[in-house]
């Protein structure tokens, strides 16, 4: 995240590289990752109204696959749909893309909530989708959208480890550079896990070290 920084032309490269598309508009690109604590300090567009739009975007992108790809009923249809465009989904996509790197904040990060990676995958769907149409919109989803993993590791690890020693897994984190780091320890094993914001980091943690202390005992 880039705090009270302008763009230099090498994050405007950086940036559509990591998108896997050009812009033709690149101040729009700018706006794409403009955080409203960027525009209330420096004034400028923020990229709010682009998540309204990048929403409907997303809606219409997996509505339309999944009706061309999946002769379920409309019922299951709708739930496979949330799967895709969930909060959860979208952060996933977001940190699959690596988007908040380079996000335009001003202030800690702190005040950035834990929205603000699919609020930008928003954003960035609708910036794509004014600049190079439909089909750019299209090609970008294709790549970094996929369905949320539904699994809450951290619950799994903690019932798994509550059950065998009656104490809690601890977790610690620190912020590196693009996201975070957690490390979580339980039973005499630790693991790690990286994610661009601390959800996903927590969350790979304890993947990691529930998948470790499962290979162990079997389960």
């Amino acid at each position: 995240m880039n705090n009270g920084e302008d763009w230099s032309a090498e994050t405007y490269s950086q940036a559509e590289e990591k998108i896997g598309y050009d812009f033709r508009d690149k101040t729009l690109l700018r706006i794409c990752f403009t955080h409203k604590s960027y525009s209330n300090a420096y004034g400028g567009t923020n990229n709010e109204r682009l998540e309204f739009l990048g929403d409907s975007v997303l809606q219409l992108f997996v509505t339309e696959e999944l009706y061309r790809h999946n002769l379920a009923d409309e019922g299951k249809l709708t739930a496979l749909r949330k799967q895709y465009v969930s909060e959860d989904a979208l952060n996933a996509a977001a940190e699959r893309a690596g988007l908040m790197r380079f996000l335009r904040i001003s202030g800690k990060a702190e005040n950035v909530g834990k929205k603000t990676p699919s609020n930008l995958f928003e954003a960035v769907t609708a910036g794509i989708y004014l600049d190079g149409g439909m089909s750019a919109a299209r090609a970008f989803l294709s790549r970094f959208l996929v369905r949320s993993e539904t699994e809450d590791y951290a619950g799994i690890l903690q019932q798994f480890v509550q059950v065998r020693e009656k104490k809690l897994p601890q977790y610690t984190e620190r912020e590196e550079d693009g996201g975070f780091r957690f490390t979580v320890s339980a039973m005499g094993r630790t693991a790690e896990g990286f994610g661009e914001n601390k959800q996903a980091a927590r969350r790979n943690a304890a993947k990691a070290l529930y998948e470790k202390l499962t290979e162990r005992a079997g389960d």
